[in-house]
């Protein structure tokens, strides 16, 4: 393959957050949703999501770290100022920390009504917020081969945001619980190995055959080909618990699509089965405890494993001018803890998840 860098490869990111009214509880998005578009939103789109208490930004196309820095900034303030004026919080968590009396409806638009009805009990009480990564590549063949190159590195980029540790008002014993939520779903997880483009289309055929998925934008593997863009676009992550960190994914993918995209060895022969179990662990221990490194399948602490990421992508993120950026965020990140350290902590201390909310209320 012609070799490319990481400053060639533009990139945006979606956020997901919910809307909570002052007590910590879910409450409607859509007015906030429609309030914020009209008075901000310039550099990227806020948009509805499947659950009522949800809503989206998504970025422009970003050419540079700082861009996307900026963008995500204004977005997450354009919605955190529109549900202040409702009387309500952005809560950047990956799962609502307070136990809900009832769950919130499934956001009255055709597609997710069906969605809803298809698939019951799993979308209605999917209440995960993710983060999305999309790096642009050449063509979707290319895009193949770089997905068999990302997969084994999938659990570490799980780590840097897990943030959903506290959840229903109790310590669910993972740093990221939406992970194992979001399995549920049929065509959630990795995604195999795949020799061709046309073994990946031969899979979602099957899936649309099956009912498995209703259309193709429902393809939720961790990693996948966008139906949208030409880029490859990064579903593993939870939404994290700030901006750095949000773009600390974002850098850490791109640069891990321009190595794969420079790679002519073949994609490691991982199997689908132990991936998930990579996973699992990532998603239970985050970036403070251990994840199996993915060229021995051993157990190594997570921050030696995201140390060996930045190593093998470093000159796409030099060339970037992320490498520093990549550096310095992950040790503070491993120093501090993610998102879901923080509520671990800040939860131990009376047991509420009225206090989580407020904690991370504040990083919108």
């Amino acid at each position: 393959m012609d070799e490319q860098t990481g400053d060639e490869l533009t990139f945006g990111i979606e956020e997901e957050f919910f809307v909570v009214d002052r007590d910590g509880r879910l409450a409607r998005a859509d007015d906030v949703v429609d309030r914020a578009a009209k008075t901000g939103g310039g550099n990227g789109e806020l948009q509805h999501e499947l659950i009522q208490s949800q809503a989206e930004i998504a970025t422009d196309v970003c050419r540079t770290r700082d861009e996307a820095s900026q963008r995500l900034r204004e977005l997450r303030e354009d919605l955190a100022a529109a549900a202040r004026r409702q009387g309500c919080r952005l809560l950047p968590a990956a799962s609502p920390p307070v136990s809900e009396a009832g769950l919130p409806g499934v956001t009255p638009n055709p597609r997710y009504e069906r969605i809803g009805e298809h698939f019951g009990a799993t979308a209605r009480t999917s209440l995960t917020c993710g983060c999305h990564v999309h790096v642009a590549i050449p063509d979707k063949e290319t895009g193949i081969q770089a997905l068999g190159r990302i997969r084994p590195w999938l659990p570490a980029l799980l780590t840097v945001t897990a943030n959903s540790a506290i959840a229903d008002g109790y310590d669910t014993g993972y740093r990221s619980w939406r992970y194992q939520q979001w399995s549920r779903w049929p065509s959630a997880g990795p995604p195999p190995r795949f020799a061709s483009l046309d073994e990946y289309e031969s899979v979602v055929d099957a899936w649309l055959r099956s009912g498995a998925i209703l259309d193709r934008g429902m393809v939720y593997w961790d990693v996948r080909l966008s139906e949208k863009q030409q880029t490859i676009e990064f579903r593993i992550a939870d939404v994290a618990a700030t901006p750095e960190e949000a773009v600390l994914l974002g850098v850490l993918a791109r640069g891990l699509v321009a190595t794969a995209l420079a790679d002519d060895d073949p994609p490691p022969d991982l199997p689908n089965e132990v991936l998930r179990a990579h996973l699992w662990r990532a998603s239970r221990d985050g970036v403070s405890g251990c994840c199996p490194h993915p060229r021995s399948g051993d157990l190594a602490p997570a921050k030696a494993v995201l140390a060996d990421l930045i190593e093998l992508t470093s000159s796409a993120l030099e060339s970037a001018g992320d490498l520093e950026f990549a550096q310095d965020a992950t040790a503070q990140l491993c120093a501090e803890g993610s998102g879901a350290d923080r509520q671990r902590r800040r939860f131990a201390e009376r047991g509420r998840g009225e206090d989580v909310v407020d904690l991370l209320a504040g990083n919108a």
